[in-house]
Order: C-alpha cells, then structure tokens, then sequence
C-alpha cells in the first residue's frame, strides 16, 4: 500500500496541469502549427507523432485531429507550408545599396533559419521522410523559385518595374547557385556548422559573383548584368574583397592569355 507521504511527495514533484484556454478556431490551429514546427525542427517527420504534437500545445490528441483529420501528413505539409513562408521571406531584400551587400543579408537571415531548424531542414531537403508527398517537394520547389526570382530581381533582370526578364542562361545560373547555397548548408550541418555562419555567408557570396563572372565570359547578358552590378559595389565590399583576393591567383594564368 503506497504511504501517504510518498503520494503526496508524487504530487508535489508532478508538474502542475496546464489551465485550457478556449481559443478561436485560427489562433488554436497556428498553436498547433507552432508545436508542430518546434519538433519537425529538429527531428525528422516520420519520427514525430500526433500525440507529441498534443502534448507540446498542452491539448489533447482528439482536438488535433478535429483540426488536421489527415493525421501527422495533413499537420506535416501545414507546417512546411509555414516554414516555406518563413524561408520564403529570408529572401526579400529591398533593392538598395550594392548588390552583394543585399545578397550577404539575405544570407544571413537564411543561415539563421538553417541554425534554428537544423535536423528538420536536413529532412526536409534530403527528401528522406515517409511523409514526403508530390506535395510536400512542390513546397520546397516553391521556395527554391521564389529565392531565385529574389535573386534576379537584386541583379536587375526579376518581376521589378522597369527590370528585364532574365535569359535562359542567367536564370540558369542563379538556380545553379540556389542549388548550391542548399548543398552548402547540408554540408554545413553535416560538419557541425563549421566554418562559421559568417564566413560561409562570405564564402557563398564570393560563389555567386564567381559564378556571374564566368558565365559573363560566353553570355552577353550576363556580361551586362556583371558590369551594372560592379557599377553599384563599394570599395570595401564583399565584390571589392574578392577581386583584390583574384589578382594573385590570375597573375599565374598570365602565360595563358594570347600575346598582346
């Protein structure tokens, strides 16, 4: 027979019961989302259940599914939805100031995301989840093309007024490199975020004036947009940083280079 000290000290180590708060139908679904999102971040969704979604908004697991009857797939692609959008936005800039310096914020806001969400983002990208659907990749493209469209729009060739629409081979080239800003973060993740968060910003930067400046050599719009873009950039920017770095890696390319 259990003592009465014994349950009462039972008790009193029990954390005490969360008071329910009726909330309106939008404010209860973006809790739940929100529990949601906090453990597809960093655990990969097919090891999430419904019942942990319940007991992290402190609600019972009958009222989830009154909001999402599809189960943990219906609450998966809500909440990638909502992370979609957060991504979405780490890539709106407004156009001004020199473009490199715009693309290092944007990283920055997109290299955060990445720290906050890490297990999850690494499920999310690797397409290993039981959970990943049609639907779930067409989220994730979504995200991809609109950070390119964001891209474009800083190199003066996106949806902005008075702006062209990119070529075949720039718009290429941009999500050559979104691709590989993806790659990079995966890997980041793998190593234990090493290098720093700063330093592959920078390193990530340098690749896409790298990138722009080769195709440049074949793709006249390219070339145009590489000269527009140098136009804006200031001597001590991320633009200027890599040229003075070039220098004394071309100068062993000199016997390359037709006599004058």
């Amino acid at each position: 027979m259990t003592s009465a000290p014994a349950a009462q000290a039972r008790a009193q180590a029990a954390p005490p019961a969360r008071a329910y708060r009726r909330l309106g139908v939008e404010e209860r679904r973006s809790q739940l989302l929100a529990a949601a999102l906090t453990l597809f971040a960093h655990r990969a969704p097919d090891e999430v259940s419904i019942d942990e979604v319940a007991a992290v908004a402190g609600v019972s697991r009958p009222l989830v599914y009154r909001y999402f009857p599809g189960g943990r797939q219906q609450l998966y692609e809500a909440a990638l939805g909502s992370a979609a959008e957060q991504l979405t936005l780490c890539f709106a800039e407004p156009a001004a100031g020199p473009p490199t310096e715009r693309v290092s914020r944007v990283l920055d806001r997109y290299l955060g995301f990445v720290d906050q969400h890490d297990a999850g983002f690494s499920a999310l990208l690797r397409g290993g989840s039981v959970v990943e659907t049609s639907r779930t990749s067409a989220i994730v493209d979504g995200v991809r093309r609109a950070a390119a469209e964001q891209i474009l729009l800083h190199l003066g060739r996106g949806a902005g007024p008075g702006q062209r629409q990119a070529g075949p081979r720039l718009r290429m080239m941009v999500r050559t490199w979104i691709a590989a800003v993806e790659a990079a973060s995966l890997i980041w993740l793998d190593e234990g975020k090493q290098p720093s968060a700063p330093e592959l910003r920078g390193w990530l930067v340098d690749h896409l004036v790298a990138l722009l400046a080769a195709t440049a050599a074949s793709d006249g719009e390219t070339a145009g947009v590489v000269a527009d873009l140098l136009a804006q950039e200031s001597a001590d920017g991320p633009a200027a940083r890599l040229a003075a770095g070039m220098l004394p890696v071309a100068s062993h390319a000199a016997h390359l280079l037709p006599p004058a």
